[in-house]
């Protein structure tokens, strides 16, 4: 009798790969530094080894507007812009930016929002009223929402102008970008003289990750 005989070989799980390659969408209104925060990407693009890419949409900035960028991070960029539903992260420096522009998320996306109101002239005036009901209509989307205080980080640095930065650390965790390259793509960016300040921001933004529930 002709005993059949089988070899298996045992072919280990592929590990997932870390994404390297971004399209971040940054969402503020005027003043609240989408334009540094955009640079610093490129700056820690470069840092990297990557191709960078940031296109600057500004609304009506003076008057506390949308101001919105595209920054894109590669091997090679060939267009600094992305078309709706294309982007793997959305950074909204306030709430109701977050819900303007969530439907430029890619399914299985993050959108990251710094609960923060800043109520724009419609809603100052009594024509408009803001939402209350943000997070539940945020929830429609199919993405991985992201809540984050940076107003009160940056409030207890007395420095306002941090929350950008200390949004830019969060998102730095959450997305698992390398921090080494994130401290320096900061030091880069900002004036010498708010450097400390700017990385305890980041730093202090960074560690929000693990204060999750």
């Amino acid at each position: 009798m002709k005993i059949k005989v089988q070899t298996f070989f045992y072919i280990p799980p592929m590990e997932k790969t870390q994404q390297t390659d971004f399209n971040i969408l940054i969402a503020g209104v005027g003043g609240q530094g989408t334009l540094l925060a955009s640079k610093i990407l490129g700056n820690y693009a470069l840092l990297i080894g990557k191709d960078c890419k940031v296109s600057e949409v500004h609304g009506m900035s003076q008057r506390g507007g949308s101001v919105i960028t595209h920054v894109r991070i590669a091997d090679e960029v060939h267009s600094s812009l992305f078309d709706k539903k294309q982007a793997d992260a959305i950074l909204a420096f306030e709430e109701l930016e977050a819900l303007r522009w969530a439907g430029q998320v890619k399914d299985g996306g993050t959108i990251i929002v710094n609960q923060q109101n800043i109520y724009p002239m419609p809603c100052s005036v009594g024509i408009a009223e803001y939402p209350s009901d943000i997070y539940e209509q945020l929830a429609k989307y199919n993405a991985e929402i992201h809540k984050i205080d940076a107003i009160g980080i940056a409030t207890k640095l007395n420095e306002i102008r941090t929350v950008n930065i200390a949004v830019l650390g969060f998102c730095a965790a959450i997305l698992n970008f390398s921090k080494e390259a994130f401290i320096e793509a900061i030091k880069k960016s900002v004036a010498a003289a708010t450097v400390e300040t700017n990385l305890k921001a980041f730093e202090q933004g960074y560690a929000t990750k693990g204060k999750q529930s």
